[in-house]
């Protein structure tokens, strides 16, 4: 039953993915439609961010008091409604009123998953968890990119935005329905004492690492309240994951477009292109659960982010389109570690009876981080050249490998 229950909490994150790239993808066709410029999509990932930030900031007090069954079976639901309604906009306006539930939807699930698995469970699962996550995101623009291409057999027309949405509203549906019915299976496993679960879950995973697991039991003890954020380390981890995000969502949300504008890709192929990203994250995570057992969160992070360097750079220089997507799939491969490691981190770092608390800001900088920086990238390159696009990434990375380096030394234990 506990793998059942794992197998769940990994659908949980298939279907926080799902949602996050179908915009970024279908807005070169978007915004046709719709008659607006191409930094207009900035409005809609506020927006959907905004909601994010608020839910993950109000994520320590809301699962605390509903649990984290009700919290993910209810946030899916908002997401599926969120998508449904979308796919019916006939304005930017229509848009962006969708976008508020969508963005609410994600930020409680996303730092209470994170962090009960942080406690519960090894590095590998921290990355099989969010290697769940890119297959969610990897589907999202093939699906785009599919209804864009049309299919006269299938009777699609071309450019259909709104079916990809349908198509995945209702597939999140399904998953909140699974959600919903699985509840006292949340409340079975609710009702173990943290401590207990820890102990079982290092036991079921390994019998070489039960000194560091013990420590870490023994540090779930309640403690008086403290500012974290005078924590050694906080305010660097927090800046990683803010300029995290903002290479992530800024690939996601422009990707299409830049290839759309700039490397003369038509929009569909730009669509699917974008899918080599997410195949790299994908693909990326789920050897990581692996490598975990072998290399430290630390080394994997510094790994990614050379990674992500590398493609950056290649998207800079004038290199042939066939290596366009080779580039982005490198970019996707970088990304693969650094988030779910950073959070299987935060015990270990911080203090366990800190985590729930740290990850939920953690949460709260990444979304701002995807919330503000890039809506500015695209009025950047509105106004000079799609160019800046890979050029600001690359100043978000090497900003991201100087904080986390500050992190490490501020936490070595």
């Amino acid at each position: 039953m506990a793998t059942v229950f794992l197998l769940l909490i990994y659908l949980t994150f298939i279907s926080l993915g799902l949602p996050d790239p179908l915009f970024g993808s279908a807005w070169p066709v978007m915004r046709g439609e719709f008659g607006m410029p191409l930094d207009a999509a900035g409005i809609v990932s506020i927006t959907i961010s905004a909601g994010t930030i608020i839910s993950s900031l109000l994520s320590n007090r809301i699962v605390g008091r509903f649990g984290p069954g009700k919290v993910t079976a209810v946030s899916v639901f908002m997401t599926a409604a969120a998508l449904l309604l979308s796919s019916i906009s006939h304005s930017i306006w229509m848009l962006i009123l969708a976008s508020i539930p969508l963005g609410l939807g994600g930020g409680s699930v996303d730092a209470a998953l994170n962090n009960y698995v942080a406690l519960h469970y090894k590095a590998r699962h921290m990355s099989w968890l969010h290697c769940s996550w890119g297959i969610g995101a990897l589907i999202g623009p093939l699906v785009i990119g599919a209804f864009i291409q049309g299919n006269p057999a299938l009777g699609i027309e071309s450019g259909n935005w709104r079916g990809a949405y349908i198509t995945i509203g209702l597939v999140q549906m399904l998953i909140a329905i699974i959600l919903l019915l699985s509840l006292p299976l949340w409340k079975r496993f609710n009702q173990k004492p943290l401590v207990d679960t820890v102990a079982s879950a290092s036991n079921s995973d390994s019998s070489n690492n039960n000194d560091s697991n013990n420590k870490r039991a023994e540090r779930l003890s309640p403690s008086p309240a403290v500012n974290v954020f005078k924590i050694p380390g906080v305010l660097t981890a927090l800046l990683t994951f803010a300029m995290y995000c903002a290479v992530e969502y800024t690939t996601g949300l422009w990707g299409a477009s830049y290839l759309n504008e700039m490397r003369g890709f038509s929009k569909a192929d730009a669509a699917t292109a974008v899918a080599f990203y997410y195949a790299g994250i994908t693909i990326g995570r789920a050897l990581s659960g692996f490598l975990t057992m072998r290399f430290s969160g630390e080394t994997l992070i510094r790994s990614g982010l050379c990674l992500i360097l590398v493609g950056v750079a290649a998207l800079i220089i004038p290199i042939p389109g066939a290596l366009i997507r080779p580039a982005l799939l490198i970019i996707g491969l970088g990304c693969a570690p650094v988030y779910p490691a950073m959070i299987q981190l935060t015990p270990k770092r911080f203090g366990a009876e800190n985590s729930q608390k740290i990850i939920g800001f953690q949460m709260a900088f990444a979304y701002s981080g995807s919330t503000f920086l890039p809506p500015i990238v695209g009025v950047i390159a509105r106004n000079t050249s799609m160019l800046a696009v890979p050029i600001i990434m690359a100043v978000f990375t090497v900003v991201m490998i100087f904080a986390s380096e500050n992190t490490n030394r501020k936490t070595i234990q």
